[in-house]
């Protein structure tokens, strides 16, 4: 009997009904273009569609050009719900969404056994939300592939970096790392500290992003630190917050995208 992660947050943020779902992300990655960059990474936000979506689609309308390459996706998060030191795998044997299952890869996740920061830890996963609304997304965008689910706790820059190193020189593995921006400014403060934190990752300046500025603030650092090793360019790909899009501007959270080649 296989052992399933089951969708935890479909239904809030994200349609449950398979149909209604799949016609979102089309209708949201329609709106979006198709640029002629070929990326290995994306950087790409985590909230409810209808707050992030049109974030997101940015990122992932991009797969399209390499999705021939693609046969494994390495998705890192930050943790919200349950508190831990390190990062957490998963024992599953797949992630349930309402599009069907995704086959975790369990000769990657168990390879990664090796690193001391790495910790077999399911609780991290059962309501995580960073890494699940991605989900759709990627079965809609690609065809065949499996998942390395990492989520990340009390870490930092030079251990999550060197797992992700792990997957690098592999030409299938491709990078997706979840995080919002600024949490709960007003409109226009969030939109000066995401410009800030945009040029940041622009830069590949890992030092000059804070806590306050994105909640995936470490996964970002860590695969920033990497892009930087491997002289990687970055590519803006939206930037916007929750007053764009279906929330008030009183108190907004900030979304980018962004690809790296």
């Amino acid at each position: 009997m296989p052992l399933i992660r089951e969708a935890a947050v479909s239904g809030m943020f994200y349609p449950d009904d398979p149909v209604a779902l799949q016609t979102t992300i089309r209708q949201l990655l329609e709106k979006v273009p198709l640029l002629a960059h070929h990326f290995r990474a994306i950087i790409t936000p985590h909230a409810g569609y209808i707050y992030s979506g049109e974030t997101a689609a940015h990122a992932y309308k991009q797969l399209s050009k390499v999705k021939d390459k693609i046969q494994r996706i390495i998705l890192i998060g930050p943790a919200h719900r349950v508190p831990f030191s390190g990062i957490a795998t998963s024992s599953v044997d797949y992630f349930e969404t309402p599009l069907g299952n995704i086959p975790l890869d369990k000769k990657a996740n168990q390879d990664l056994q090796q690193f001391a920061q790495i910790t077999l830890f399911d609780e991290a996963h059962a309501q995580e939300h960073s890494l699940e609304v991605h989900l759709p997304f990627l079965q809609t965008v690609l065809d065949n592939f499996t998942l390395v689910p990492l989520v990340v706790g009390d870490s930092d820059i030079e251990s999550i970096s060197e797992v992700l190193d792990f997957f690098w020189h592999d030409p299938g593995s491709f990078f997706v790392i979840s995080s919002d921006l600024s949490h709960f400014l007003k409109y226009t403060e969030a939109r000066a500290l995401d410009r800030q934190t945009a040029s940041a990752i622009l830069a590949m300046n890992p030092d000059d992003i804070g806590y306050e500025q994105a909640c995936g603030r470490m996964p970002i650092n860590g695969f920033l630190h990497l892009a930087k090793k491997y002289h990687l360019n970055a590519v803006q790909l939206d930037l916007k917050n929750s007053g764009d899009t279906a929330g008030s501007k009183d108190r907004v959270v900030g979304y980018g995208a962004f690809g790296f080649e």
